[in-house]
């Protein structure tokens, strides 16, 4: 099963990009609901596992937060000399809440759960608030806040109340959910191989971009997501969780960062974000199997 772990994710994203054309009119035809469904019960899963009387917001929430502004604003400042389009796409990698996936993924690497659906919560509400603020100054001026929470609010607070609700009045129900959480490391497998379908099948129909401005994207994603993880376990490493550190500064809710980069950008400047999921999905793929190969010494 680990070894599965292990390459599932590479795979999901073959798969995608293979088979995009039909996953794509898959999801037009489902009218965009495939993956914000599959986040849905994904969530639902990871935060049945969640007592809210444990959560407190604490100082590596807040480092953590710091960091994301402060990079955002410093990445665009860095490649806005060289390209426009680049800087934008960059920016956007850094500028993107943490992913919905995060916490599934952050729990099975062993980081605290309540630590990261805590900050889950706070940063995808902060952004929520801050990127029409950003997105006016460098996009093309048609974010709003009631858009970009619009986009966010559904898939982030209807499941941690659907699942908070469980815990309260079917607590069975609930337990049982908890300890086959890994369910949603499969939804999101799904979800990965759409989100890869959409992105390849966009990309495919917008040939008309320069391809060194899509290689400086690409090359831009990788370098902004290994310094992302590598300064999130930093401070996450401070106050004792390397891996929630890393998980919540690195994965990003790139749906999202798509959606903006497509809707309030330059639409070539999505290349970033789509190069990101890649990016970041191989980081995953390496650290459960690191993870996973402990796990089997420990075993021994």
């Amino acid at each position: 099963m680990h070894h599965f772990k292990t390459v599932s994710m590479p795979l999901g994203m073959v798969v995608g990009a293979m088979f995009c054309r039909p996953i794509a009119a898959l999801e037009t035809w489902s009218g965009g609901m495939i993956t914000p469904s599959l986040i849905f019960f994904m969530l639902f899963f990871t935060f049945c596992r969640v007592d809210v009387r444990r959560m407190r917001l604490q100082p590596i929430h807040f480092w953590l937060l710091a960091a994301q502004l402060l990079f955002s604003i410093a990445v665009y400042g860095i490649l806005h000399p060289f390209n426009e389009v680049v800087a934008q796409g960059g920016m956007i990698c850094v500028l993107t809440p943490i992913a919905m996936a995060a916490v599934v993924i952050g729990g099975m690497l062993g980081a605290d759960v309540v630590t990261m659906a805590t900050f889950s919560l706070l940063c995808n509400m902060v952004i929520a608030l801050v990127a029409p603020v950003f997105l006016s100054l460098v996009g093309n001026g048609e974010c709003s806040l009631g858009l970009i929470l619009a986009r966010v609010a559904p898939l982030l607070i209807l499941p941690f109340a659907a699942a908070q609700a469980c815990r309260a009045a079917l607590p069975r129900v609930s337990g049982w959910v908890a300890e086959h959480s890994q369910i949603s490391f499969y939804m999101w497998l799904v979800s990965l191989a759409v989100i890869i379908g959409r992105t390849t099948t966009f990309i495919l129909d917008h040939q008309e971009a320069d391809g060194r401005v899509e290689t400086a994207l690409a090359v831009a994603a990788l370098v902004i997501c290994l310094l992302q993880f590598g300064a999130g376990r930093w401070i996450g490493r401070r106050y004792g969780d390397a891996v929630a550190g890393g998980q919540s500064l690195g994965q990003k809710n790139t749906v999202l960062a798509v959606w903006m980069s497509q809707a309030f950008m330059d639409p070539i400047s999505s290349v970033a974000p789509t190069a990101y999921i890649v990016w970041q999905n191989f980081v995953n793929s390496y650290q459960i199997y690191k993870k996973d190969r402990e796990t089997a010494k420990n075993q021994i």
